[in-house]
């Protein structure tokens, strides 16, 4: 009896080898679209049911699994300096606090990349704009953060539809930790997969290597990975990492081929 690949898998035939994992973008954003920069940033993961994330993906990709298995992410954080091309950060609009929900994928093309399920920020406007232009699914929310005696906390609740909300604090070292491999596939992701307007599109990032320090998670709540279509955590995340921050910057969209073509 013929093998059957698993139903989240690509088909063999059109799939080129898969993008390797690199402490550095492979590519250059040689056109800026929009740039930024991530302070405090912490993560959470926990394993994911790879069919549930299946069903969650853009058209044209599928779950990017580490030793088989799939992970959903819980990052906080805060951004400054926001800026589109080459103009000044803006002012005030260009700072706010942000929680996303976060799955793993790749296309027929190789290339590893973040879907998100759901975007918390503080500011309206970034989030109406983002919608409107890209299609992310930002949501209004309150977030606040706090540092007091090494120790960091995040906690966020949404203004609207439900009130699904998140909290996560941490003791924080000056100490820093390499990252292991799982951390590394976690983490070295140069793009993103989003569906706007009917295409799914693939859209590159670059940034400097990722610079983490030792930390000790003290307590966490969460209701959004379950507003986000997955199963919620029942158990203490299986990662927990935290980074000082780093610049970014994101280049313009690339379509994904249709499907029914042939990649060249």
């Amino acid at each position: 009896m013929p093998r059957r690949r698993p139903a989240y898998g690509p088909p063999p035939h059109r799939a080129r080898p898969v993008q390797a994992l690199t402490p550095v973008a492979p590519h250059a954003v040689r056109h800026v679209l929009f740039r930024q920069r991530w302070r405090d940033l912490v993560f959470l993961h926990w394993l994911a049911d790879p069919f549930e994330v299946a069903r969650l993906l853009p058209a044209g990709t599928v779950p990017d699994l580490y030793r088989g298995r799939a992970y959903v992410g819980l990052v906080f954080f805060r951004m400054d300096d926001l800026a589109f091309g080459p103009t000044p950060p803006l002012p005030y609009l260009g700072s706010f606090g942000e929680v996303n929900v976060r799955l793993y994928s790749r296309d027929a093309a190789g290339r590893r990349g973040v879907v998100f399920r759901s975007l918390d920020c503080d500011r309206l406007l970034p989030v109406l704009a983002a919608r409107g232009a890209f299609g992310l699914p930002y949501r209004w929310s309150r977030i606040g953060s706090a540092w007091f005696d090494g120790r960091l906390v995040y906690r966020t609740s949404r203004r609207r539809g439900g009130r699904a909300g998140a909290r996560v604090w941490l003791d924080v070292q000056d100490e820093p930790v390499t990252a292991g491999p799982l951390e590394e596939f976690l983490t070295q992701r140069w793009g993103l997969h989003e569906r706007f307007l009917g295409r799914t599109y693939y859209l590159p990032t670059t940034h400097p290597a990722w610079s983490f320090r030792s930390c000790s998670l003290l307590g966490w709540e969460d209701d959004l990975v379950a507003a986000a279509g997955l199963s919620a955590p029942r158990s203490e995340p299986v990662s927990v990492l935290y980074a000082p921050g780093l610049p970014v910057r994101f280049g313009p969209p690339v379509a994904l081929p249709r499907p029914g073509r042939r990649l060249g």
